[in-house]
């Protein structure tokens, strides 16, 4: 990785990032440990968070990977275990658990444009819908209630979510995530409520459009030029480009740095290019 957009020093700190799997929150993982702290690496892909730990091992730093499942209470408390036994309590925890699914994702933006052979708003599968909202919501919330433990023991620690910028305004074709995003950005203000007495600060960024793995097809085109949908992105995003994975972490290390952000708490952070703030006029 290129130099770290900050130099703020988590020495002693133990980070714990779930869906580490994944190349953004692999990312942070890495930023972290690069940082100073030890950084325990979780996700429902065992081989992924594994490599990432060998890989961060090799070059010096100290990175422990965990198969986790963050919807199973009973997973994760024994995560919480071997974490507390590798590494040391929880100091930090990155929620990047999450995603969506294609049972709760319509085939087109409007009902009057629907064709048939089309999945629409009337096709959605409820259940896919329900898993949507677990893996966000639940997702955040069961290893919060597994790490956070440690944080209230310790008297002070800090909490970061991952919401979205469907979180401000939903798009298309995407409800369900759409909502369980926002259901992620009231969550962190209420964390940073409930736990203002206990030193434990709350907080979230909201990234903008990133190009991910998961999301590639939908935005590039098999030769790669932009499909329908990007272009509209990038035509309401006033810098006209993409976000990139890198671009998150320096709002990722000040916010979950004790020192830099003391008084920060329940603030969710757009990092989207100025999607945001464009009208579109």
């Amino acid at each position: 990785m290129a130099n770290l957009p900050l130099n703020i020093d988590y020495s002693g700190k133990v980070v714990v990032v779930t869906g580490a799997g994944g190349v953004l929150c692999g990312v942070m993982a890495r930023a972290f440990a690069e940082s100073g702290a030890k950084v325990a690496a979780l996700d429902l892909n065992e081989d992924a968070v594994k490599k990432l730990a060998e890989e961060l091992k090799a070059e010096g730093f100290v990175c422990e990977g965990y198969k986790a499942n963050v919807l199973d209470p009973e997973a994760l408390e024994a995560v919480h275990q071997a974490v507390l036994a590798d590494l040391g309590p929880c100091d930090i925890l990155v929620n990047g658990a999450g995603g969506n699914n294609p049972r709760a994702t319509t085939d087109n933006e409007y009902q009057h444009e629907a064709k048939e052979g089309t999945k629409t708003f009337f096709d959605l599968d409820p259940n896919g819908v329900d898993f949507v909202f677990k893996l966000n919501f639940q997702g955040t919330l069961l290893p919060t209630q597994a790490f956070a433990k440690d944080m209230v023991e310790k008297k002070s620690g800090c909490i970061l979510n991952i919401s979205s910028m469907n979180a401000y305004i939903p798009l298309t074709k995407i409800p369900a995530y759409s909502a369980a995003k926002a259901g992620i950005s009231n969550f962190t203000q209420w964390l940073a409520t409930h736990f203002a007495g206990t030193g434990i600060r709350c907080n979230a960024i909201a990234p903008g459009f990133l190009v991910s793995n998961q999301n590639r097809n939908l935005l590039f085109n098999a030769d790669g030029s932009l499909t329908a949908r990007s272009a509209k992105i990038l035509n309401g995003t006033p810098t006209g480009r993409f976000v990139e994975a890198e671009e998150l972490l320096g709002a990722v290390l000040f916010l979950c740095d004790d020192r830099a952000a003391s008084a920060i708490t329940g603030v969710v952070l757009p990092i989207d290019a100025g999607f945001s703030a464009y009208s579109g006029v």
